[in-house]
């Protein structure tokens, strides 16, 4: 893994990680999908007036750019925020945490008949459900609570919409940049969601006291206009595959972020949780590890040694 790649997984799983902290004080005021919906404002206006001011081709321009639009727009932000939150309020988090988990599981399975540039080896699909063990030794769901609830249900076409979108969006290939992207895929889907919050019956009447206002803020900038552009630059930097790994690292940051900024504990199974997510990563990413490690003691890696990873072929 490059040092750009390393750079946006760590700064995906962050903003997103640290961006539940947020959700979870605003939802305390806020409906769940007018919260939504008030991400997605913010994270709109914040992404397309940097564009407009920092790129001379903000606009989609070509075929491409519509369809990456509209994929971003419809699966992985206007499906996945509005099932999410909605699936959030009648679901723990922590069994909601792993049923998201299987974003990483499913992306494989649309790569394979969307894609050619990624193959799964067996090892690397073991070290994906090695990670998503991981996340259940984490959050420690209720196994009652599981299987069989409508939420979980929500929460899990949520996880493989974001799967989905992201596959495509690497099978697209838009051409605009990633911000310009990002930011009209949040305007054009903005209305639907609000759309959906009245629907719902969701009162607008809201007490906007300092910590909603920086729970939206917070959520809408950082967990959103920040971290969905890292993101999407990640997909476009080592595939959907990879780039889904980091729905394993989010709940690692959330439970260290609850730690540090709420005072929550941090049980020895939660540790034990991050040593399996850690080492299903390494087993997806052992190429990458043996290569640096490699580099690091001043030897030249032995090539035959790792094939068997993901393997890249010309388009």
């Amino acid at each position: 893994m490059s040092r750009r790649a390393a750079f946006l997984f760590a700064a995906t799983a962050f903003l997103f990680g640290t961006s539940f902290v947020g959700i979870e004080a605003g939802l305390v005021s806020l409906p769940p999908v007018l919260f939504a919906a008030l991400r997605v404002d913010v994270a709109a206006v914040v992404l397309l007036v940097y564009a407009w001011y920092r790129y001379d081709a903000w606009r989609p321009h070509t075929r491409a750019d519509v369809l990456g639009v509209v994929a971003s727009g419809l699966l992985v932000i206007f499906v996945n925020n509005v099932f999410l939150f909605v699936g959030q309020t009648t679901t723990s988090g922590n069994a909601g945490a792993v049923v998201y988990g299987v974003m990483p599981v499913v992306a494989p399975v649309f790569a394979f008949f969307l894609l050619r540039d990624e193959r799964l080896s067996v090892a690397d699909a073991g070290g994906l459900l090695l990670g998503l063990a991981g996340v259940v030794v984490i959050v420690q769901p209720d196994p009652a609570n599981l299987i069989g609830s409508v939420g979980q249900g929500l929460v899990a076409v949520a996880a493989v919409c974001v799967a989905l979108g992201s596959v495509l969006l690497r099978r697209i290939r838009p051409t605009m940049p990633t911000l310009a992207l990002t930011g009209w895929s949040m305007a054009v889907v903005a209305p639907a969601v609000h759309a959906v919050s009245l629907g719902l019956g969701e009162s607008s009447a809201v007490a906007w006291t300092p910590g909603v206002v920086g729970a939206v803020l917070y959520v809408g900038v950082l967990g959103t206009a920040a971290a969905y552009p890292a993101y999407y630059a990640l997909i476009d930097t080592v595939g959907p595959v990879r780039a889904n790994l980091t729905a394993y690292a989010m709940p690692v940051v959330a439970a260290l972020t609850g730690w540090a900024v709420l005072g929550e504990t941090v049980a020895p199974t939660t540790a034990l949780g991050f040593v399996v997510v850690f080492a299903g990563f390494a087993v997806v990413q052992r190429q990458a590890l043996v290569t640096a490690l490699c580099r690091w003691l001043g030897r030249e890696p032995d090539a035959p040694a790792l094939t068997g990873s993901f393997e890249t072929v010309d388009d």
